[in-house]
C-alpha cells in the first residue's frame, strides 16, 4: 500500500515497498489516507486535532497532518501516482469487489421464559387479568367494570397480534423487584396510556380515569416498537440496572454510546484555546453567541445577528480567523460519552451483535453504535432515566418515617384540600413542574382544585398552546362560556372548556367527526405534526370526506380541520402530562402536609447548588421553618429535621470545601464516642487526613463549632496548633500509645488558643458566606432594617411579587457579591451587579454613567441602596440601575435614631471618637442613676449613625446594650 502526502518518512519509505512488492511479485495499491473533504478544510480540521489532544496549532511537536490528506478526485489520484498506473488500477479492482451492505435486523429481545410453562402471550394474558382485578380493588373503578375489561381485551389482542408480550413481561418483571426493592419509579410519555402496564406494575396511573388512549403508545396500524420512559429515584437506578444485568447476563446487558458534537458558543472556546487567543477575548466573544436550550444558533447565524460580533469580526484579525474555523467544525462530533438513560438487552452476547468499548466511568459495557444504529441491528432500547424528583419524595418519606408516620406517596388521593390550596395561592416553590414565577402566577389565576387541572397546566405551560390559556381560566372560573365550533366537539373539549390542550384530542376529533379509527387518528396527528404537505393534503380529504358523512357543513370541517392541524405541531402528550401532574401533586401533597420534611428532601438533593438552597432557606423562612446553622454535633451530611419541630439542621455536607466522605466520618465517630465535648475533643478524635485545614476552616467559618467554641476568629487563627494536635493524635492511635488509666490516646488538657478577639458583626457574616455561599445566621442587611423602612425600599420577594409588565421603578437595597464588568460596542464599560438581602439573591445590570459614578461602592462586600428599574422578560425579573449609593450613607441620612446603655462613664471618650460626623441621627445616652433608676441623656446635636458605629459601640467596655 502506497500514499502520498508529501510526508518524508513517506518518501523514504515508499523506494524499499516498491522494490519489496516487485520482489515478491506482489501488487501494490495507491490509498489516500482521507481526514477532511476539501483542502480549505485543512486549518479547521487541524484546530479540530488539537482539541482532541490538548495541544495548541503553534506546537511542533504535536500530531499533525497536511493538505494532502483530504479527498481527492479520481483525476488527483491519476496524476498523483502517474508513475505507477497499476497501482491506482488495483485500487480500483479491490473497490469492485467490496460489495457489504449492512442490512436492518428485527428487533432482538432476551428470551424471557415464564416459570408457569406458559407462553409469554399467555403468561401476560393471566398477569394483566390477575393484576387488574387487584388494582381495582385497590383503587376502585371511574368507569363501568366492562370498560375496563373490553379495554384489557383490546390491549392484549394488539400486543399479541405485534409480538410484543416478551417486551412487556421483562419490563414488568425489572419493574416489580424496583417497587419490591423500594425504589422509587414513575413512567412517563405514551407508556402511561396502557391499561395492561398498569395492571402489570408497570405505570401507576389508571388511563381509564385520565381519558388516555393506548393507540398512543401502540399503533396497529404503524408498526413499531413500544417505549416506555421509565424515571427511577437517581441514587438507585444503578441497583435496578445491576439487576438486569444479573438476570440476563452482564455480556448481555450494556449502555449505549452517545456522541457530541460541537455547537457554535462550545467550539469558540475550543478554538480560541488552540488558538492560544486571548483568553478575555474569546470569552467576551463566546458570551455573545446564543446558546438557547435545545436550539443550537450557528456561527452564521450568530454573526448576520449580532452586530457585536460584526464589529470584532471586522476589527480584530484573528477572530475573523476564529470564525471561519468555527463555522466548519460546528456540528462535528467532538466526544463520545454514555447515554444517560439508554440500556440495550441482547438475547446473546452483545459483541456478535454490535461493536463494544469500555467507558472507565461506566460499571458495564457501552456500545460503539449511538441509538439508531443500535436500532438497526436489532437492539431495543430501555430507557433507565434518573428522576431527582423522585429521590426528593423517597428521603422526604424516610424522615417523616423517623416520626412514626408511614407515608406511601404513590396511594394518595388526588383531592387533598390543603393541596390544592397551596397551588392556587402560587407557593408551588420546590413542587415538581410547577415552581416557575409564570407558573405561580398562572396558579393564582387559574385556582386549580382538580387534578385534571393540574394535567392542563403541564400541558398548555409551553409556547404554542399558552395563546389558550387565558380562556381556559375565563371558562374554569365561569367568567366565559365555553365555545365549541360544533356540538360534537363538546364531549371530546368539555373536560378543558373546549379549549384543544392535547395530542389525544386531535386523535378523538378525528375518529368522532371525521370517522377515522383511532390508530388511522394518531397516523393523522404524526402527519399533522410533521407538517407533511402530501400527507397533510391526503388526509384533509379523508376528513372532509368523513366530516360530510358526519353530516358536519365543509366550511365548520374545514376550520375543525385547520384548527387541529395548528395545535397538533405543539401538542402535548396526555399521558406524558399526566404522569408529570401525578408527580407534581405527589410534591404538593408532601408540601403542603409535610414542609419541613419535603424541604430537608428537597436540600439534600441540591445539597451542591448554593442559589436554589437560599432559594429552600427563604421558603422555609416564609413558612416559619427555622434553618438552623450547621452544628457538629447536630447536623448530619444530609439536611435532616427533628420529629415535629419546624426546624432544619442545615448539612454538614453542604457547606464548601467539606467532603461529604470527612462528613460521614465525623457522624461515624460522633455515633461512636458521642458528642463532641470541646474543640480539642473534636480535633484529637477525627482523622487529619480527612478533616484537613481546608475543610475545617470552611466548617469554623459556616458556624459549625459555636455550640463548643463561639469565638469563630479565635479558632481560624489558631487552626495550626488545633490540626497540629490532630496530627499527633492520630499518631498516637496508630502506635497503640495509651494513657494510663485509659484506653484512649493520651491527652495533654485544652489546646492554648490565638487571643485575639471575634470578629465584628458583619465580618463573620462575610465569613460565613464564603463556606456557605449565602447568608444564615443572618444578613448584613439586618442592621439597616429600621433605616429600610424610612427609605421605603422593598426587598427583592415583594419586588418579584409585582408583576407589572408595563415596567417600574423601585427602590432596592443589598450587599455585593460580585461583579463582572464588560465592554459594549462603543467600547463603553457597563457591569453586572450581583447583590444579596434577606429574601434572596438578584442581578442588576450597571450602565456606564451609574457604574462611573458608584463604582466605590459596588465592590464584594460593601451594602448599596439603589433605584432601579424594573421590567419582566421571559418570566424574569429584570433590573437596571437608575442611581446607586452607599448604604451607610443613606441609612445616615434616613434619621436613625441610637441608644447607648452605659454601665459607667469609662467609655464616654471611646463613644465621642465613633459619633464625630453631624448627620440626622438623634442619641441617647441611658446611664445608671445612684438609686438604682435609668437616666436619659439626649445630646443635643443630631449625628451620622451607621450599623459600623453600632457595632463598634456595641464591643466596647462599659456599654451594656445598644438599640
Amino acid at each position: 500500500e502506497l500514499q502520498r502526502h508529501d510526508l518524508a518518512d513517506e518518501r523514504a519509505a515508499e523506494e524499499g515497498l516498491i522494490d519489496l512488492a516487485y520482489t515478491h511479485r506482489l501488487p501494490l495499491v495507491a490509498t489516500n489516507d482521507v481526514h477532511f473533504g476539501r483542502a480549505d478544510m485543512y486549518e479547521a480540521h487541524d484546530a479540530l486535532m488539537c482539541i482532541a489532544d490538548g495541544t495548541y496549532v503553534s506546537q511542533t511537536d504535536r500530531r499533525k497532518l497536511t493538505r494532502e490528506h483530504r479527498f481527492k478526485t479520481q483525476a488527483e489520484m491519476v496524476a498523483k501516482f502517474a508513475d505507477l498506473p497499476e497501482a491506482v488500477a488495483n485500487t480500483i479492482e479491490i473497490a469492485r469487489r467490496c460489495a457489504f451492505r449492512p442490512h436492518k435486523r428485527a428487533p432482538i429481545l432476551p428470551q424471557f421464559k415464564p416459570e408457569s410453562g406458559l407462553s409469554p402471550a399467555e403468561e401476560l394474558k393471566v398477569q394483566a387479568e390477575a393484576g387488574l382485578k387487584r388494582r381495582l380493588g385497590e383503587h376502585g373503578l371511574y368507569a363501568d367494570e366492562q370498560v375496563y375489561r373490553d379495554r384489557l381485551a383490546f390491549e392484549l389482542d394488539v400486543i399479541t397480534r405485534m409480538d410484543f408480550p416478551g417486551y412487556f413481561l421483562i419490563v414488568s418483571d425489572f419493574m416489580k423487584w424496583t417497587r419490591a426493592h423500594g425504589i422509587p419509579v414513575g413512567v412517563r410519555g405514551s407508556g402511561a396510556t396502557s391499561l395492561v402496564a398498569w395492571s402489570l406494575d408497570i405505570t401507576n396511573l389508571d388511563p381509564i380515569r385520565f381519558g388516555l388512549l393506548f393507540e398512543r403508545f401502540l399503533n396497529p396500524e404503524r408498526v413499531s416498537m413500544p417505549d416506555f420512559d421509565i424515571d427511577f429515584c437517581q441514587e438507585r437506578r444503578d441497583e435496578v440496572v445491576r439487576y438486569v444485568q444479573q438476570k440476563y447476563g452482564a455480556d448481555r446487558v450494556a449502555h449505549i454510546m452517545a456522541l457530541g458534537s460541537l455547537q457554535a458558543r462550545a467550539a469558540v472556546r475550543d478554538v480560541g484555546r488552540v488558538l492560544q487567543m486571548p483568553l478575555g477575548l474569546v470569552d467576551r466573544i463566546a458570551k455573545m453567541v446564543p446558546n438557547p436550550p435545545g436550539h443550537p444558533v450557528s456561527m452564521a447565524d450568530a454573526l448576520a445577528n449580532e452586530p457585536r460580533l460584526q464589529a470584532i469580526q471586522e476589527e480584530e484579525p484573528a477572530a475573523a480567523n476564529l470564525f471561519s474555523i468555527v463555522a466548519k467544525i460546528e456540528g462535528l462530533y467532538r466526544h463520545t460519552s454514555t447515554h444517560p438513560a439508554g440500556v440495550v438487552i441482547g438475547d446473546r452476547p452483545l459483541d456478535e451483535l454490535v461493536p463494544l468499548y469500555r467507558d472507565p466511568r461506566a460499571h458495564m459495557p457501552v456500545t460503539q453504535f449511538d441509538y439508531e444504529d443500535s436500532e438497526k441491528s436489532g437492539l431495543v432500547k430501555f430507557d433507565f432515566l434518573g428522576l431527582k424528583t423522585l429521590t426528593v419524595i423517597a428521603k422526604a418519606e424516610a424522615l417523616l418515617k423517623k416520626r412514626g408516620i408511614a407515608l406511601e406517596t404513590q396511594k394518595i388521593d388526588f383531592t387533598d384540600e390543603a393541596t390544592f390550596t397551596m397551588l392556587s395561592n402560587g407557593e408551588s416553590v420546590g413542587v415538581f413542574q410547577l415552581e416557575g414565577a409564570g407558573m405561580r402566577d398562572l396558579m393564582r389565576k387559574m385556582q386549580p382544585d382538580h387534578i385534571n387541572d393540574l394535567v392542563a397546566l403541564v400541558a398548555l405551560y409551553r409556547p404554542g398552546p399558552m395563546d389558550s390559556i387565558p380562556k381556559y381560566i375565563a371558562c374554569k372560573r365561569g367568567r366565559e362560556a365555553p365555545e365549541y365550533l360544533h356540538p360534537a366537539l363538546e364531549p371530546i373539549l368539555k373536560e378543558t372548556f373546549g379549549v384543544m390542550t392535547y395530542q389525544e384530542d386531535v386523535m378523538r376529533i378525528a375518529r368522532e367527526l371525521g370517522g377515522y379509527s383511532l390508530g388511522q387518528a394518531d397516523l393523522l396527528r404524526r402527519a399533522m405534526g410533521k407538517k407533511i404537505p402530501s400527507e397533510m393534503a391526503k388526509h384533509r380529504e379523508l376528513f372532509m370526506k368523513g366530516a360530510g358523512e358526519h353530516d358536519i357543513l365543509p366550511s365548520i370541517a374545514e376550520q375543525i380541520f385547520e384548527q387541529a392541524a395548528k395545535f397538533a405541531g405543539y401538542g402535548f402528550n396526555k399521558g406524558h402530562a399526566a404522569a408529570y401532574a401525578q408527580v407534581a401533586y405527589q410534591t404538593a401533597y408532601l408540601k403542603a402536609n409535610y414542609p419541613v420534611e419535603f424541604l430537608a428532601a428537597s436540600m439534600t438533593l441540591d445539597i451542591g447548588n448554593t442559589d436554589r438552597l437560599n432559594v429552600f432557606k427563604q421558603e422555609a423562612h416564609r413558612l416559619g421553618i427555622r434553618v438552623v446553622p450547621p452544628d457538629i454535633n447536630r447536623s448530619a451530611p444530609d439536611f435532616t429535621c427533628d420529629a415535629g419541630e419546624k426546624e432544619i439542621f442545615y448539612a454538614l455536607g453542604a457547606v464548601k470545601g467539606v467532603g461529604r466522605q470527612a462528613m460521614e466520618h465525623v457522624m461515624a465517630e460522633r455515633d461512636a464516642g458521642g458528642p463532641f465535648r470541646t474543640i480539642s475533643d473534636f480535633v484529637r478524635r477525627v482523622d487529619p487526613k480527612l478533616i484537613n485545614r481546608r475543610c475545617f476552616e470552611s466548617l469554623v467559618r459556616a458556624g459549625a463549632f459555636d455550640s463548643l467554641h463561639p469565638n469563630r476568629h479565635q479558632l481560624i487563627q489558631s487552626a495550626e496548633f488545633l490540626l497540629s494536635d490532630s496530627a499527633r493524635a492520630a499518631r498516637e492511635r496508630e502506635s497503640g500509645q495509651i494513657a494510663l488509666f485509659g484506653e484512649g490516646p493520651v491527652e495533654t488538657g485544652e489546646i492554648r488558643l490565638a487571643p485575639v478577639a471575634e470578629w465584628l458583626p458583619h465580618e463573620r457574616l462575610s465569613e460565613e458566606f464564603s463556606a456557605i455561599g449565602f447568608y444564615l445566621s443572618g444578613h448584613p442587611l439586618d442592621a439597616y432594617k429600621a433605616a429600610l423602612r424610612r427609605l421605603g425600599a422593598v426587598d427583592f420577594a415583594a419586588l418579584c411579587e409585582d408583576r407589572r409588565r408595563s415596567g417600574f421603578r423601585a427602590l432596592v437595597a443589598g450587599t455585593v457579591i460580585r461583579k463582572q464588568e464588560r465592554r459594549g460596542r462603543s467600547e463603553q464599560p457597563y457591569a453586572f451587579v450581583s447583590l444579596s438581602d434577606p429574601t434572596g439573591m438578584f442581578e442588576v445590570m450597571v450602565f456606564s454613567e451609574v457604574l462611573a459614578a458608584s463604582r466605590q461602592f459596588l465592590e464584594p462586600g460593601k451594602s448599596v441602596l439603589m433605584a432601579v428599574a424594573v421590567d419582566w422578560q421571559d418570566e424574569e425579573v429584570r433590573l437596571r440601575a437608575l442611581n446607586a449609593t452607599d448604604l451607610d450613607s443613606a441609612a445616615a441620612d434616613a434619621g436613625e435614631g441610637l441608644k447607648i446603655y452605659l454601665e459607667s462613664s469609662d467609655p464616654l471618650g471611646a463613644i465621642a471618637a465613633q459619633l464625630r460626623q453631624p448627620g440626622k441621627g438623634i442619641v441617647t445616652l441611658i446611664v445608671p442613676g445612684s438609686g438604682g433608676q435609668e437616666i436619659e441623656i439626649k445630646l443635643p446635636k443630631q449625628l451620622q449613625i451607621t450599623p459600623a458605629h453600632r457595632h463598634a459601640i456595641k464591643s466596647l467596655a462599659g456599654v451594656s446594650a445598644v438599640e
